[in-house]
């Protein structure tokens, strides 16, 4: 108990950030824990905002939904640019070229400036005007423009903080990716109440005080990533040089990070038409549906924590010419994932109908609730290994493959499939969970036989 507290700590630190040799399982830990972390960190900016913002109205909620729906294209080029820069960096660090992470680091700051400068500012000047095309009342619009305006302003910071993140896992400073999203969601969390309510001298803003809040949290956690790479005597060093503008380097990036946008907006896109087939059969579906996924994302946050850390160690050492010790640590990992979700897929199986009840009584709900998590805990196993063979052939550098894979899985199997078994076979919403299983199984299977291929060992970046 005494090392595995010692090992906890460590990783806690980061006092490693070599994975290229030594026990792969202390490499995993290593990386996981952070990066697990990290992302319980990331979600938690959604609930807080959420949380305070329910306390002014309805209104308000319906504000912060509306920005962020149309928020996606920024969040999808900032996780697209995440994992070519994890790839990209660890695959320098490996080689042992910490000037080309750093000169890779220098571009995906200046690609991600320019595209936030380009999606943010249009937000920013027609706020009003994309708030009224996604439906929002007059009276919402004169109430919220201010938060729309505040949150397309802070792009940049939105950017950067997811990749910078990537930046810092494919160096393996995952501990300080970690410690950024602490710093700002602590900041966050300090603000949304004394801006939003107006507590001590502060004026009382509404809902502008999340979005400024948000704003202050979100550009701090950047800057905190800034040092750490520009800071004398790391792992890596960006100079103001590598800010240059380097065709190649920024190709290569682009390239990379398309395929991961890509991931993101398929992915995004069948779970809104997924959503939307459940809605024709009532309130009571769509509550339980929201209620069950919303609970199944939190409980594979560390899965996820362990995806990301197969794409470091696979980047890292494909880059030090170690392709059987990439692929070890891809498949270690990916056992581990499948340990931990089939450990919560029984319980969520025996207990779903008490998890559900802490979140809503309804018997109508509570059913629907309880036969999707039941559904889709069926497909855990599976789901252990794709979402981290996936990851590890994006740490790869090959973005392409599981991007088709998604197309695949989701457009062409899952909701074809959802709507045949939903409508034609009248299953209703048991019809939806049931192809939600299945295309997830379909894709863990496409994942295994593709990285058992091999291919991407050979993939250059």
């Amino acid at each position: 108990m005494t090392k595995f507290f010692e090992l906890f700590l460590a990783a806690l630190r980061g006092t490693e950030t070599n994975f290229t040799s030594g026990s792969i399982n202390r490499a995993i830990f290593l990386l996981s824990v952070p990066m697990i972390l990290e992302m319980v960190m990331e979600s938690l900016f959604a609930v807080v905002d959420v949380f305070f913002v329910a306390r002014i109205g309805t209104e308000a909620v319906a504000t912060v939904g509306l920005t962020e729906s149309v928020l996606t294209v920024v969040y999808a080029l900032a996780i697209g640019m995440s994992t070519a820069a994890t790839a990209l960096v660890a695959r320098r660090i490996g080689e042992n070229n910490p000037r080309g992470a750093e000169q890779a680091i220098g571009q995906v700051i200046l690609i991600s400036l320019t595209a936030a400068i380009a999606l943010g500012l249009p937000g920013f000047l027609w706020a009003e005007t994309i708030l009224r095309l996604m439906g929002g009342s007059e009276r919402l619009i004169a109430n919220g423009v201010g938060f729309t305006r505040m949150i397309f302003a802070s792009a940049p910071a939105i950017m950067l903080l997811h990749t910078l993140s990537g930046c810092l896992r494919g160096a393996g400073m995952a501990s300080v990716a970690m410690q950024s999203l602490w710093l700002a969601n602590g900041i966050n969390i300090l603000l949304c109440p004394v801006l939003i309510f107006g507590w001590g001298p502060f004026p009382e803003l509404g809902v502008m005080g999340s979005a400024v809040a948000t704003t202050i949290g979100r550009a701090s956690g950047a800057l905190y990533q800034l040092a750490a790479l520009t800071r004398r005597g790391g792992i890596v060093q960006v100079r103001r040089a590598d800010l240059t503008p380097n065709t190649d380097l920024i190709r290569n990036l682009l390239s990379l990070s398309a395929g991961g946008t890509a991931q993101f907006l398929i992915g995004s896109a069948s779970w809104v038409f997924l959503t939307r087939l459940v809605s024709s059969f009532g309130s009571d579906a769509v509550a339980g549906y929201t209620i069950a996924i919303r609970i199944l994302i939190f409980t594979i946050l560390p899965s996820w924590g362990l995806a990301n850390a197969a794409a470091t160690l696979v980047g890292q050492n494909l880059g030090a010419g170690q392709p059987d010790r990439a692929e070890t640590s891809a498949w270690r990992a990916a056992i581990g994932n499948m340990v931990f979700l089939v450990l919560v897929g029984i319980g969520f199986y025996i207990f779903a109908a008490e998890v559900v009840g802490i979140f809503n009584r309804d018997p109508a709900v509570v059913a629907v609730a309880v036969q999707c998590l039941r559904i889709f805990c069926l497909g855990y196993v599976a789901y252990a290994y794709g979402m981290v063979l996936t990851q590890a052939l994006n740490g790869a550098g090959d973005t392409r493959t599981p991007t088709l894979i998604n197309i695949v899985c989701f457009w062409l199997i899952e909701i074809p499939l959802a709507y045949a078994l939903a409508e034609w076979l009248h299953w209703g919403p048991e019809g939806v969970f049931w192809s939600v299983a299945f295309s997830e199984s379909l894709l863990a299977i496409c994942a295994i036989v593709v990285f058992r291929r091999g291919r991407w060992k050979a993939v250059t970046v």
